[in-house]
């Protein structure tokens, strides 16, 4: 598979986007007004313990407090199974089984300061998700103090090459010193640069301890690296194609990097200073606008719907225009399997986590269905996020997870609608006139007006007019009010403002309730 990345900067944003087979798969964005907490380790303060919920909300000095569930909190027991590689974000340990952790209540009490690292960015109302199990990520390890685990990354396959990695961090790490998992780009590691690593991660572990020591909490102990040290920490490597930067010091900073870690990947990266922006050479900010529709087109001539709910995400697909040909099971299972591959890309490239359920096209037969399934988790295996799709079900829906870091790129760069609330629809033009009517006749019944003034939207009084000509004369006769209407292109089409006619008297905008 062809590799790229390509990292655009300027002074209010930093943009990057992860290329393969020349489709956009991830987009990545940093501005400076937005903090990025994942990995920052912090020396927070227990605000309450909640044993009911076996968790705790610890003031790390944010907005709001964090999250820290007992399996988060609670001491790693020694393991040196296989392992996945962790995230950049932190909390890379092993979880123990519910029942073998001690209460929440035994571990923590209100008002106790305790060493956290935030491995969730806040979403929505929720605070940031936190663990007491550190992690430090490195370009070769993830080093884990509190640990005396030594995992290596499944990516890794070749069992020789795992034994002889595992005998190389029990030969370098002082007896106590805590655990490490080595990353999928460590395969091959000499002696020397896990030793080198080591010791830098180990002695910003030291700094965190004594900065730790110094002063009472809630204070932040260490930051994450930035996005674009972060990429080319943990993405860029042999598998990559190539590194495109149009930013000459980020470029610098860069090659000084590689230099250090792995000068053989140098001549990968390239400077672009050409006259139109990187990205609109590689033609990608049409799939950016792209990724904020409902509505994503599939190569058949189907196509998927995206709804993000509170709860879940829905996906939903549909044949569209294709129709096949003349075996009806063959048109669904072709739709089917092009929206499997569409529907992991754009999980990938919207970021969306948590809950999702896929609502494929019905299918008879299991081998179609389980066709579909492979279909979806080859491609989920190319996303850095944990992923975990279930059977098909008879309905033909597809239930899965996606590791939810921080707020998708639908919440990051949108804000709910103020004219429809966030719903993304608004009322009809006739049923804003039945609430006109309902309105005027509340004036009538209060008996203080004989004639109104209507504000109102200009499709709202071109549907009167060309809809209801003679509603205005019933609703006189019927109410003994008078009511003028005024199209208002600044009031929001699904509003209206009732005013008594000489400027005095009631004045009241009509929000969305039905009335």
């Amino acid at each position: 598979m062809k590799r790229e990345i390509l990292m655009t900067t300027t002074a209010s944003e930093t943009r990057v986007a992860i290329i393969e087979d020349d489709s956009l798969v991830e987009l990545m964005v940093d501005r400076p007004d937005a903090t990025r907490l994942v990995g920052d380790i912090y020396l927070g303060k227990v605000e309450a313990v909640l044993p009911g919920i076996q968790a705790a909300f610890v003031d790390i000095g944010t907005d709001k407090a964090g999250f820290l569930h007992v399996s988060d909190a609670a001491t790693e027991e020694d393991d040196e199974d296989d392992e996945d590689e962790p995230s950049s974000s932190g909390g890379g340990g092993r979880r123990r089984s519910r029942r073998d952790l001690p209460p929440i209540q035994d571990i923590l009490q209100k008002g106790q300061e305790i060493l956290v690292q935030v491995t969730k960015e806040p979403i929505s109302t929720k605070g940031p998700r936190l663990t007491a199990q550190i992690s430090l990520p490195g370009r070769f390890l993830v080093y884990m103090p509190m640990s005396n685990h030594v995992g290596v990354s499944r990516k890794i396959e070749d069992r020789a090459e795992r034994l002889r990695l595992r005998e190389l961090a029990r030969e370098v790490m002082p007896k106590d010193s805590g655990g490490v998992i080595i990353r999928t780009v460590g395969e091959e590691l000499t002696k020397e640069t896990f030793k080198r690593e080591f010791d830098s991660l180990h002695s910003t572990w030291k700094q965190v301890k004594r900065r730790s020591s110094r002063g009472k909490g809630p204070k932040a102990l260490h930051r994450e690296a930035k996005l674009t040290a972060g990429i080319i920490r943990d993405l860029f490597s042999e598998k990559v194609d190539s590194l495109t930067i149009d930013g000459a010091e980020v470029y610098r900073e860069v090659e000084q990097y590689l230099e250090s870690v792995d000068p053989s990947l140098k001549s990968r990266v390239h400077l672009y200073d050409g006259p139109i922006s990187l990205f609109d050479k590689y033609e990608i900010e049409s799939e950016i606008t792209a990724a904020f529709q409902r509505k994503v087109d599939l190569p058949s001539g189907g196509h998927i719907i995206i709804e993000p709910t509170e709860a879940l995400v829905s996906i939903d697909v549909n044949t569209g225009r294709y129709t096949g040909k003349k075996d009806p099971e063959k048109t669904v299972l072709k739709t089917n399997v092009d929206a499997a591959k569409e529907i992991a890309r754009q999980l990938r490239l919207r970021d969306i986590g948590g809950i999702i359920v896929c609502d494929f096209i019905d299918m008879e037969s299991q081998g179609n269905r389980d066709r579909v399934l492979q279909e979806l988790r080859t491609h989920l295996g190319r996303d850095r996020a944990r992923t975990r799709a279930f059977e098909v079900s008879d309905l033909g829906l597809i239930e899965m997870t996606r590791q939810r870091v921080r707020p998708s790129l639908y919440q990051l760069q949108t804000t709910p609608c103020l004219a429809c609330g966030g719903t993304g629809r608004i009322f009809t033009p006739e049923t804003v006139v039945r609430r006109i009517e309902r309105a005027v006749r509340r004036v009538s019944a209060e008996g203080k007006e004989k004639e109104v003034l209507v504000r109102l939207h200009p499709e709202v009084a071109l549907y009167v007019m060309e809809q209801e000509p003679g509603l205005l004369k019933r609703l006189e006769q019927e109410t003994r009010v008078q009511v003028n209407l005024r199209d208002d292109p600044l009031m929001q089409q699904d509003r209206f403002r009732i005013v008594a006619a000489g400027g005095a008297g009631p004045d009241v905008t009509h929000h969305y309730t039905v009335t």
